[in-house]
């Protein structure tokens, strides 16, 4: 699956950067990492979100045991791969029919999240058991919400490419085809949006730091995100439901 997201609508963070990129290209001039990946992928499907980004997804050269859906309810778009072990349990708690997949329970979860459900975004995405990755798209506020898994079970990779776009896919080689040496695997136990950026959903009261990382010629190429044990955020508490503030908003 890939994912680039124009820096209007998700900003990359900073450390993601690194100094002296020449590799680096414009992700979305002229198609150029869609087509990639079409060429990668052959029969991949592409859907252009416009000015903001572009998604596209195939369903060749998956692991079984990991599989990729998209899914579309109303404005919002859904990559999503892995599997979800208590599909159960969240399709009761969200009110879904029997046939509702992973990617249906996500956008769900966040349409909840979004229109001022009762618990903050850590919880609802700690809520989710299984192994998996998604990227969420709301085209009727240009908003991203975009989660791995606590154990990082399913390969996923993001970066920034020469004009600060943020890229994201499953497959790294795709990432350093646009970014260069601006990549790193996606935070395991994170999630990132575009008005929050990126939290630790595993630990929402720490904060993240980053750790430069090091290829093997000893080149700085972007950085991995890990808690920060001895930093806490001040809380603010759980907002009530209907409040004034919108959770999706904070995060």
């Amino acid at each position: 699956m890939l994912a680039v997201f124009d820096k209007s609508v998700a900003k990359s963070p900073d450390a993601l950067n690194a100094p002296d990129n020449p590799q680096a290209v414009s992700a979305l001039k002229d198609g150029f990492l869609p087509n990639h990946f079409a060429s990668v992928y052959p029969g991949s499907v592409s859907i252009s979100l416009g000015s903001s980004g572009v998604m596209a997804y195939s369903l060749e050269k998956q692991n079984p045991l990991l599989p990729r859906l998209f899914a579309v309810v109303d404005d919002i778009f859904c990559l999503f791969q892995g599997h979800i072990e208590n599909i159960a349990v969240l399709k009761q708690q969200y009110g879904l029919n029997k046939t509702a997949n992973e990617g249906i329970i996500v956008i769900e979860a966040y349409r909840t999240l979004r229109d001022r459900g009762p618990y903050p975004p850590d919880q609802v995405v700690r809520d989710i058991q299984g192994k998996f990755s998604f990227i969420i798209y709301d085209s009727s506020s240009k908003a991203t919400f975009i989660a791995s898994d606590a154990d990082g079970c399913v390969p996923f990779f993001w970066g920034t490419d020469a004009e600060s776009h943020l890229v994201l896919a499953d497959d790294v080689e795709t990432v350093k085809k646009g970014c260069g040496k601006s990549f790193a695997p996606f935070p395991k136990g994170c999630f990132f949006s575009s008005t929050g950026g990126l939290k630790s959903y595993e630990h929402p009261l720490n904060e993240l730091k980053a750790m430069p990382q090091v290829d093997s010629s000893g080149q700085v190429c972007g950085a991995t995100f890990s808690v920060d044990v001895e930093t806490k955020k001040e809380s603010t508490g759980m907002k009530k439901v209907g409040s004034a503030a919108n959770w999706s908003s904070n995060y």
